[in-house]
Formats: structure tokens, C-alpha cells, sequence
């Protein structure tokens, strides 16, 4: 049924997941290219829904969590061919598909005009960028409480703490993947800390001490897949926002500055909020292991933070001054996104509860 022929004002979960099912065995297609150019309708119906999906999650008044889920699950489908995952190299065959770049390239425009509607970006230009970033550092190094910190912190039970590392997992283990498509280039003292930051983040070369790594044990002490994806399915479109922006930042040179204004924040904003999930499993009865991800983050992060501000986000305000309020804009573009990532988590874990 084509949606010309939908009378509803809204397009169903199930109808959105056909068409993303159909999307999937699009883009497995040994040349997607050509086989579109053979046959122009191959594509019809899933594009009907795009646009439709589109109107419906950017120019609607009222926000469409199955259009949203749709979109920024279609992105991320094709924002993981950028990184190979060491499976099947057929996997990777459209790797370079100019439709797979239109559509990626047609949902970002209008997300991005969507998403920055919600961030207040007049008086960026007049500001002395190092003052606001040292304010924004300071707030959120040591934050007040909100309600969901509270409640990861003290209320969550093992079934809530199993579905924050699920729903965390996607990202998790793959983690600071986007950064290291930042550290090409000439080489000066910035690139440098950021290539340090990334080596730490590696576990300094040893496999056993990689972030992702730790990540894998917390998931092994509760009963859990390791897997990259195996959670997929319960990944809320906040989340999978979050991480597709980061995607978005990072592959885009004209972005660098927005990307380090987001970097800083999660760097920043890390040893506060790890410290409630980390609290969390050791209030359920949890091993070293099964924290380890929060713990060596909570140490290492707060150091990464004041790289971040000192050695990359002050020198490139200085030497891009007249562009230095992206990286302001981006600190706080990645704060609205990461919190309302993770509201979303809260509310998965609630609807765990109410089962």
C-alpha cells in the first residue's frame, strides 16, 4: 500500500519497520547503484515513506517518536559502513553508494534545522568564547542532581540495570570509534592531545584495557550478549540521535569545531553521570567487573575534560576566533542531546518496571 494511501495523519510503528526492512535488503544489494538505475521503482515505496517520515518528524508540531525511531535508524545503518567491523566484506559493497549519500544527506538537512531550532544561538557571535566554555565546564564537572540521575543512582533495580547497559552497549562498544576520523591532518599540539585522548580511550594498545573491553566484562557479569547491535531493538531514537550526531560532526571538516565543543562536553560530563550508574551496580550487589566501564571512566575522563578545555578547545578559539561560537554551540547542542538520550533511557527503564 502506497502512504499516498494512508488516511491517518500519522504512519504506524509497523509500517515505518516495513519499510525499513525493505530499506536493509535495499542496501544489501550487490550494487545498489546500478540495480536503481536498471529499475527506478526499486526505490519508490521506501522513499513515499521517507518523505513522509521526514514531514511527519521535522515539520510537525508534535514530536513522532516512530517517524524519529525510523529516521535515526536509517541513518545509523548507514553511518556503520564507515567503520568495518571485521565481518562478511560484502557488508561493505555499497560502502560508497551516491544514493545511500543523498538519503543520509536529505534526512540530515532537515534534522539539523530541526535539532538547532532547539538551542539558542543569537548571542554566540558577541561571546568571549573562553569565558562561557570555563562556565559550561565548571556547571557540569559537578552538577546538580536532576530527577533521572536520581533515579539510575537509587532506584533501579538489576532489570533496569541490564537494560541501561543494553541500550548503552551500542555505543559502548564500539566507543570513541568517530573521534579517530578527527586525528588526520598536519600534526601540532592539538591533534596531538586529541590522538592522546584516542590512545587512551584504546586502552594504550592493550586490548584487555580498551574502554569497549571493560565494557564487554560488565556485560559478561550480568548474563549479557557481547555482541555489537544484539540490543539494537531497544535503542531509543534519542539514542541512536546522539551517537548519529557524533557521526555527523566527525565526517565533516566544516564541523571540527562543533564536534570539539561535543567532545568536550562528554568528557566533561562523564564522571558525574557514570558515578550514578556505577553507584547503581554496586547498590545491586555488582563485582568490580561489572562497573569497571564507569569506574575507569569516572578516573580518566575528568583529565580528559581538562585536555579537552585547555589543550584543544582554548587554542582553537584563539586561533579561529571569528568562528570560535561553534565550538560553544557545539557544547551545548551535545548537553540538550545527551540529556534528552538520556530521559529516554530513564523512561525505557520505567517501562521495564511497570511489567
Amino acid at each position: 500500500m502506497s502512504i499516498a494511501l494512508q488516511t491517518e495523519k500519522s504512519v504506524s510503528y509497523s509500517y515505518y519497520r516495513k519499510a525499513e526492512e525493505e530499506f536493509i535488503q535495499l542496501i544489501q544489494n550487490n550494487d545498489l547503484d546500478s540495480a536503481v538505475k536498471r529499475n527506478p521503482c526499486l526505490m519508490a515505496n521506501f522513499e513515499d515513506v521517507l518523505s513522509f517520515a521526514i514531514d511527519e518528524g521535522y515539520k510537525n508540531s508534535n514530536v513522532c517518536d516512530s517517524a524519529h525511531l525510523f529516521l535515526q535508524r536509517v541513518l545509523y545503518y548507514i553511518n556503520r559502513l564507515k567503520f568495518f567491523w571485521f565481518d562478511d566484506f560484502g557488508n561493505y559493497t555499497n560502502e560508497d553508494s551516491t544514493i545511500l549519500f543523498f538519503i543520509r544527506k536529505r534526512i540530515e538537512t532537515e534534522w539539523m534545522e530541526w535539532e538547532l531550532s532547539y538551542i539558542e544561538t543569537d548571542l554566540l557571535d558577541s561571546l568571549n568564547h573562553e569565558e562561557p566554555l570555563s562556565k559550561r565546564f565548571k556547571e557540569d564537572l559537578n552538577p546538580l542532581p536532576s530527577k533521572e540521575s536520581l533515579f539510575l543512582k537509587d532506584e533501579i533495580l538489576l532489570a533496569g540495570y541490564k537494560r541501561l547497559l543494553a541500550i548503552t552497549s551500542l555505543d559502548g562498544l564500539v566507543e570513541a570509534s568517530q573521534l579517530s576520523r578527527v586525528l588526520g591532518g598536519v600534526g601540532n599540539e592539538i591533534q596531538l592531545m586529541l590522538a592522546k585522548i584516542f590512545w587512551e580511550e584504546y586502552g594504550c594498545g592493550k586490548l584487555s584495557h580498551k574502554h569497549s573491553s571493560y565494557f564487554i566484562a560488565m556485560l559478561k557479569e550480568c548474563d549479557m550478549e557481547t555482541d555489537p547491535e544484539t540490543y539494537f531493538d531497544l535503542v531509543p531514537w534519542e539514542v541512536l540521535a546522539n551517537i548519529n550526531h557524533s557521526f555527523l560532526l566527525s565526517e565533516r571538516k566544516m564541523n571540527y569545531l562543533r564536534y570539539v565543543g561535543g567532545l568536550l562536553y562528554v568528557e566533561v560530563s562523564a564522571p558525574s553521570s557514570f558515578q550514578n550508574y556505577q553507584k547503581a551496580g554496586e547498590r545491586i550487589g555488582l563485582s568490580d567487573a561489572g562497573t569497571g566501564y564507569w569506574s575507569t571512566h569516572i578516573k580518566e575522563d575528568i583529565r580528559h575534560g581538562e585536555w579537552m578545555l585547555n589543550k584543544v578547545a582554548f587554542p582553537l578559539a584563539r586561533k579561529y576566533p571569528d568562528q570560535a561560537w561553534q565550538v560553544v554551540l557545539g557544547y551545548d547542542q551535545q548537553k540538550f542531546i545527551s540529556t534528552r538520550a538520556i530521559k529516554s533511557i530513564v523512561e525505557s527503564i520505567r517501562e521495564l518496571d511497570h511489567h
